[in-house]
């Protein structure tokens, strides 16, 4: 279908944006890489009365590491994660997870900013961030603050942003240890049936498709803090989700897969 008309805003600056979207209100939409939200305007499941176009703020990309720590611009390109060598050193999982986003047509347009803020609890990147313990800064009218990403996804496609703040950067720890992600599905470039993602050996488990927002298997993070082998930890997997049910799977044939998938990440990464 073709998207309904729309109003369209270009904003050159996150300042721009914020502008755009304190004028506008909750009728407006930002638009980054347009992947997920072009598709939802076009089947008429999204229909914003105004557009505000991130493209050129520039400002918004790269990646830097400093310390510990590794900064992404919201606006960085999932090709960009995946073909960084600097990412590739600093934090692996980050970049081999970006690579299994889609195909090669989404990687070069889609955002990690837009992938977090579309919160969609089939989407590869929200369960790596949660996994690593990201923080996600958001910028509106009164400054920035920063987001624990536990914090972030409050419901089916709904975040902590408020109507009138961009998602700026996400931050990441330098992230060297064991790491693994498992993701099942019908074809290379759909969404994720299943998906486990694992960080540093376990220490942050994240799980992709479990439940109306991204989540972290607190139960088997916790499992593996109090000694449990990778297969008693994994048996924990789909404790506390709440799997969806449709054409390409129910929901115990969900949770059967998670543990099945979680046991062989945690084992991919030395827990």
């Amino acid at each position: 279908m073709i998207p309904a008309a729309v109003g369209y805003v270009r904003a050159d600056s996150a300042e721009a944006a914020v502008a755009a979207l304190s004028e506008h209100g909750d009728e407006a939409k930002l638009l980054a890489g347009g992947q997920s939200l072009i598709p939802l305007m076009r089947l008429r499941l999204a229909r914003p009365s105004v557009l505000v176009d991130l493209g050129r703020a520039d400002e918004l990309r790269g990646i830097s590491v400093d310390g510990d720590s590794v900064s992404i611009g919201a606006l960085t390109s999932h090709s960009t994660l995946e073909h960084s060598a600097d990412l590739a050193e600093a934090c692996p999982l980050l970049a081999h997870v970006a690579s299994q986003v889609g195909d090669p047509a989404v990687r070069h347009r889609g955002t990690l900013g837009g992938s977090l803020a579309h919160a969609d609890p089939a989407s590869d990147l929200p369960a790596a961030v949660l996994a690593l313990g990201g923080t996600l800064v958001a910028t509106g009218p009164g400054g920035s603050r920063e987001i624990a990403a536990t914090d972030f996804f409050t419901g089916f496609l709904e975040s902590a942003l408020a109507v009138d703040e961009v998602l700026t950067e996400v931050r990441v720890p330098v992230s060297t240890g064991g790491w693994c992600y498992q993701k099942f599905n019908r074809r290379a470039q759909d969404w994720a049936i299943v998906g486990v993602v694992v960080a540093e050996g376990g220490a942050g488990v994240g799980l992709v498709n479990m439940g109306q927002i991204p989540l972290r298997a607190s139960a088997v993070e916790a499992a593996l803090a109090g000694g449990a082998s990778a297969v008693e930890a994994a048996a924990a997997a789909a404790d506390g989700t709440e799997p969806p049910s449709d054409n390409n799977a129910d929901v115990a044939y969900r949770e059967h897969l998670v543990r099945v998938l979680t046991e062989r990440a945690l084992a991919a990464a030395g827990a």
